[in-house]
């Protein structure tokens, strides 16, 4: 067999070959499996084997082992040997094309989007506001929206919130209760989101979901790497960011519905993050998107440590699964380990139960979609080596890849356009000259009034109000829209 065969993926053999249909690859997966049992290698190759076949991939690199994907594999004689024990006949080293990207604008081009684009339910789940401060935010956001001022960053926000707090008693009338104390829990928690560095997140150049879904001079797709060790420190801000990536996804990708291969492969790692603390509804509409992206054209592949990470309703549409060896100390693991064995097609000469605790490193149990869609019995698998190195890039390595990076001097330079913290800001000069000028009128020269726009100021505004209409800002999509 060979690395490739058309149409399918291969995962690993010693003794039936396992391989991810492409066609199916768009109804997601899952790889679970203890800490040090492999897991980061099964995404390492699967990331190989998707770009190889020209699907572009994004996935978070907690750890920084990833990184090496953008450089050859060193010879092994270990590898080479795992290579040979499976049948793969024409396994040699090769790199990955790469694209580095960090939030912190470190260790890779920055990713960034609006406060607009991320929405006042997404951005309430980041800053765990309660239900009264999430409503006191989504004034914040009807009020830009009215008065054409656009949100582009936290300082926007903290402007917007401060112009609130002080206009309370008008706005109230028309939008309902605003309180003072919300407002002051909302700007404590902006104040701990930029000590955290959330605050490089929001801005512009803002991402543009294109270049996440590049392929190289030879068709082989680009692998969007996320410098994620730094930004693991701050949980909530890694879980959301994921979050809002999957839901722009879901919003701005047209429907294709089963493509011969998917349009772009979405790896979430420490995935139970995403769930941990989560209300309900929020759980609700994580699975009604992962089930309807697959028409987009996406697939998505959760990693954690534990099926049971994962909540039902959403591990039941993960069809692909690379399940790597449990832990069985405690009476809850050996109720982990019986539950995960039995969501596996029973195979006659595996028992699951049993191979699950017994698995070396870089063994699994695979079990993947093939025909019309229904799930191959179970097999344990030794998983196939991996062509680039095993390992992190260096950081002169990492800097070569980013000076040939394809979306170089993209995003690496910010942007601060008026927005709202500038727009109120003049108004604020303009207010305590009103009163003198009224009472000069006679005196002095015919004066444009102080209340009356420019016809700069007019198109600014009108722009803004049509900006601020227009802005996605729906949790997950336009199916967030209907909430409260």
């Amino acid at each position: 067999m060979t690395d490739s065969e058309p149409g399918l993926l291969f995962i690993g053999g010693g003794g039936k070959p396992a391989y991810l249909t492409l066609r199916l690859a768009n109804r997601h997966g899952l790889i679970a499996g203890a800490t040090g049992t492999g897991k980061t290698v099964t995404l390492q190759i699967l990331a190989e084997g998707f770009s190889a076949a020209g699907v572009p991939v994004f996935l978070a690199d907690v750890k920084g082992d990833l990184s090496g994907l953008c450089l050859d594999g060193a010879p092994n004689p270990k590898l080479t040997e795992r290579a040979t024990e499976i049948g793969l006949a024409d396994y040699k080293p090769r790199r990955a094309p790469v694209v580095f990207w960090d939030l912190f604008g470190e260790k890779g081009h920055p990713i960034r989007t609006t406060v607009s684009e991320m929405g006042p339910l997404l951005l309430s789940r980041l800053l765990d506001l309660s239900d009264a401060q999430e409503g006191t935010l989504s004034i914040v956001f009807q009020v830009a929206d009215d008065e054409g001022l656009l949100l582009l960053d936290l300082k926007d926000l903290r402007a917007l919130l401060q112009y609130i707090g002080e206009q309370k008693g008008k706005l109230s009338t028309r939008y309902g209760n605003v309180n003072a104390a919300s407002v002051g829990a909302i700007q404590r928690r902006l104040l701990t989101l930029e000590q955290q560095g959330g605050d490089h997140f929001f801005g512009e150049p803002a991402l543009d979901l294109r270049d996440l879904m590049r392929t190289d001079f030879d068709g082989r797709g680009f692998v969007n790497i996320l410098a994620a060790d730094k930004l693991m420190m701050s949980p909530r801000l890694y879980a959301t960011f994921l979050l809002w990536l999957l839901s722009e996804l879901f919003e701005e990708m047209p429907e294709v519905g089963d493509p011969e291969k998917p349009r772009l492969v979405f790896f979430f790692d420490e995935a139970h993050l995403l769930f941990d603390d989560a209300p309900k509804a929020l759980v609700d509409k994580v699975e009604q998107v992962v089930r309807l992206i697959r028409s987009k054209g996406v697939g998505v592949y959760f990693v954690s440590q534990s099926p049971m990470d994962i909540p039902d309703d959403v591990l039941g549409q993960l069809g692909n699964r690379v399940q790597h060896a449990l832990r069985a100390f405690t009476p809850r693991d050996q109720k982990t380990v019986r539950a995960t064995a039995e969501t596996f097609r029973r195979n006659p000469a595996l028992d699951a139960e049993t191979a699950l605790t017994e698995l070396g490193v870089g063994e699994a149990l695979v079990s993947m979609l093939e025909g019309k869609g229904a799930p191959s019995v179970v097999e344990r698998v030794l998983i196939r080596p991996p062509c680039s190195r095993l390992g992190p890039a260096s950081d002169g390595e990492r800097r070569a890849a980013l000076e040939a990076s394809p979306v170089r001097g993209r995003y690496d330079t910010p942007l601060d356009r008026v927005s709202a913290y500038e727009m109120l800001a003049e108004r604020a000069e303009q207010m305590p000259q009103q009163a003198p000028r009224e009472t000069t009128r006679a005196e002095a020269p015919p004066r444009r009034p102080s209340n009356r726009l420019t016809t700069t100021e007019v198109v600014m505004r009108e722009v803004g109000r049509t900006l601020g209409r227009e802005i996605i800002r729906g949790i997950l999509g336009s199916i967030f829209k209907g909430r409260r």
